[in-house]
């Protein structure tokens, strides 16, 4: 493994700095994070290796404490700030051994560490730790730490009625986890070939076809949901993961017919359907900020319609004036998804503008509807009082309505690709509407993962093909909306919480998912259990699902 302690040390995208100290990450804790026996430079010798700056280490749940090492060749005292930026205190606190302002000391090497101490739930959590050295008045080196601390209530002095991992009978282990070191020794890889790469990942992209509808899967009863031959009960409370039996695949069919997502488009249809919505700027009005990510934020605003004497109210999206090219393209392509379109469970564009100064706007209608994922974690950590739960009513109430949504864009032959809670709004009447996913991976960064191919992914709402091959179709839709509702029973806590990214394909393979939530009946998890089916054609249709659904909700509502 010698080989990796030379591409950890080569900056590949190293500018000279003056920056008369070293930086670095020692063997052991490397070892520990990343499974490496490696040192980690990210100054040395007065080089920054930027590119080590652009990865999100995480940090697993048993780690509890990050060690830097510093050494100063400048031969006199160097001043240094270090600061901590948490994502959410309520889950997350970090206190550092060193004080935060003082003198990088000269005469060998000093370790200092950042504690982390988690809360009492679930979480996965961003931090960023800030180091500024001043070299001089006038010279100032700025080093940005990204890390995503896993909290687990059993590894933090919480004890929970979860375990992490359960390994079902006749089964092994499931494999050893890597952390995500391994994404960062695949991104220094694709690195050396991303010119070579590129041309054919663009090329690629632009033939890219939906795959065919197949409306005719399904299971034998579409008004009834069965556990499949063979599968295991539900688990008792103290599992996280299971292990079902899911049946054999069956062989491949269904029609032949294809079609092409808006962004595929030619881009003079594209420009011609942007031209139909175009809104004047100087009618849009921005009163305050909903969400705010690095490179987008959704504004709470007003639109005065051409011939209306009362603007109406609305919600922005756009992006922020550091934003990329590509970033800017991918918002538009992503917010006109659901463009033409018209369902009382959808929430399409209202409005776009465009114009040569400042970034472009999407605007959707707003009536006070707000984004689910964040409503249910609300509900979970009410700091106004007692946790609102939701019943099993309006679980299954919610799900209806976003099943009802989908189903509607599957009958204009259109796939999702990103169903999840933080791609619904709701208002407080439980009203449920399906959103595209413009800004969704700036705005829950702690969602996505890239497994060292440059493309931010949901990787753990993905179904098994999705991941593999990137095949989606209506099935794979069918798959995350079992997490979905999976999400909706437990309030948006993070799936496979303990499970690396890069792991997730072995673990599908391998027959584990998603187990019964607490308080969750069988009749809701048994849907869930045949969203994940491992064979795309054993899953049901949203039609199969609605009818599930709607005759458990009146089983429920019977006696009420």
């Amino acid at each position: 493994m010698a080989w990796w302690r030379v591409v950890l040390l080569l900056a590949l995208a190293a500018r000279p700095a003056v920056s008369y100290f070293n930086l670095f990450l020692s063997q052991p804790e490397v070892r520990k994070l990343m499974g490496l026996p490696a040192e980690l430079f990210y100054v040395r010798e007065g080089v920054i290796n930027e590119y080590a700056f652009k990865f999100v280490v995480p940090v697993p749940a048993q780690v509890h404490k990050l060690h830097f090492t510093w050494e100063n060749l400048a031969g006199r005292p160097l001043p240094y700030t270090v600061s901590v930026d948490i994502g959410d205190p309520s889950a997350l606190s970090g206190s550092l051994n060193i004080s935060r302002t003082g003198d990088i000391p000269v005469g060998g090497s000093q370790t200092w560490a950042l504690a982390l101490h988690c809360g009492p739930y679930d979480a996965e959590v961003n931090l960023a730790l800030r180091v500024n050295v001043s070299l001089s008045r006038r010279n100032t080196t700025s080093l940005d730490f990204r890390r995503k601390k896993i909290c687990l209530k059993e590894k933090s002095g919480y004890p929970g009625p979860e375990e992490v991992l359960v390994a079902t009978s006749g089964s092994g282990a499931g494999g050893r986890v890597f952390y995500a070191a391994v994404g960062c020794a695949c991104a220094f890889v694709a690195a050396v070939c991303v010119l070579v790469a590129a041309y054919y990942v663009r090329d690629g992209k632009s033939r890219r076809h939906r795959d065919p509808l197949q409306e005719s899967r399904g299971l034998s009863s579409a008004g009834s949901v069965e556990r499949g031959p063979g599968a295991t009960a539900g688990p008792g409370p103290g599992q996280t993961f299971l292990s079902p039996k899911t049946p054999p695949p069956a062989s491949a069919g269904g029609s032949t017919s294809s079609y092409r997502r808006l962004d595929d488009r030619p881009a003079r249809e594209l420009h011609e359907r942007i031209q139909e919505i175009t809104v004047q700027r100087c009618r849009v009005r921005l009163l305050s900020v909903e969400m705010e990510g690095t490179f987008g934020r959704v504004y709470r605003g007003s639109y005065h319609e051409e011939g209306t004497a009362v603007p109406r109210d609305v919600l922005v999206k756009t992006a922020a004036e550091h934003a990329s090219q590509a970033q800017v393209a991918l918002l538009l392509r992503e917010g006109l998804m659901l463009y033409g379109l018209s369902h009382q469970a959808l929430l399409p564009v209202l409005g776009v503008s465009i114009e040569e100064r400042g970034a472009p706007f999407l605007l959707y209608p707003h009536t006070g509807y707000r984004n689910m994922k964040r409503f249910l974690l609300r509900c979970k950590l009410n700091s106004e009082g007692p946790p609102r739960a939701l019943t099993t009513q309006e679980v299954v109430e919610m799900a209806l309505q976003a099943a009802k949504g989908v189903q509607y864009l599957h009958r204009k032959r259109l796939v999702h690709r990103d169903l999840a809670a933080r791609n619904c709004v709701v208002d407080d009447e439980l009203r449920v509407q399906v959103t595209d996913n413009a800004l969704a991976r700036d705005l829950f960064p702690q969602d996505y993962h890239c497994l060292g191919d440059n493309e931010n992914r949901p990787i753990k709402w993905l179904a098994i093909e999705s991941l593999l091959n990137k095949s989606f179709t209506t099935a794979s839709d069918v798959w995350a909306f079992g997490v979905l509702l999976w999400e909706l029973t437990t309030l948006a806590q993070q799936p496979y919480v303990e499970v690396d990214p890069f792991e997730m394909a072995s673990y599908l393979r391998d027959g584990y998912r998603l187990a019964q939530p607490i308080n969750c009946p069988d009749e809701l998890f048994a849907v869930m259990a045949y969203c994940w089916a491992m064979s795309p054609d054993e899953r049901p249709t949203f039609g199969q699902l609605i009818v599930c659904l709607q005759e458990f909700h009146t089983q429920l509502t019977r006696y009420v």
